[in-house]
């Protein structure tokens, strides 16, 4: 009889956090860093803009050929034996592609170990977004859902078809 009502249990907390996680996984949400983030730089206060470009700083410096998207940027730290991972790259790709001025890099998160204690990714994969000129705006642990990285997107970029 003790090893049905521990069987159950372990059943049911096995249930609870299998519900948890298909609830949050993919769910962009703000992040801890906007906290420390100053309010968008002016082109009259540089110190301001060079404290908010730390993100992109960072990123570029681990990832040399990275590029800036003019409206929006996915940042996806992936690695090589995750299913997840692939889907989503082939779900930013496609909407970097059909969508001005946003672009994708992916890095792998073994390779760069430091970038990522630094930005605190604990699982892959993981999507940051940035704006414009480097700031993060949001992230998503788990693989997002096409409408939820398109809701996450600033408003001023559009689909196009």
């Amino acid at each position: 009889m003790t090893g049905l009502v521990i069987l159950g249990v372990a059943l049911v907390a096995a249930l609870a956090f299998g519900l948890y996680r298909q609830r949050v996984d993919g769910r962009f949400s703000p992040t801890m860093r906007e906290v420390d983030l100053a309010p968008t730089p002016t082109a009259e206060d540089p110190a301001d803009r060079a404290a908010d470009l730390a993100v992109w700083d960072a990123i570029a410096s681990a990832v040399p050929g990275a590029a800036l998207g003019e409206r929006a940027t996915f940042v996806q730290f992936s690695s090589a034996f995750c299913a997840p991972c692939r889907t989503t790259r082939v779900l930013l790709d496609d909407v970097a592609t059909r969508t001005d001025g946003v672009a994708h890099v992916e890095i792998d998160a073994e390779e760069h170990l430091s970038l990522v204690r630094e930005l605190d990714i604990r699982r892959t994969p993981t999507t940051l977004i940035l704006d414009g000129i480097g700031n993060e705006l949001t992230r998503a642990a788990g693989a997002p859902r096409r409408e939820q990285v398109l809701a996450a997107l600033p408003s001023s970029s559009q689909e196009t078809t």
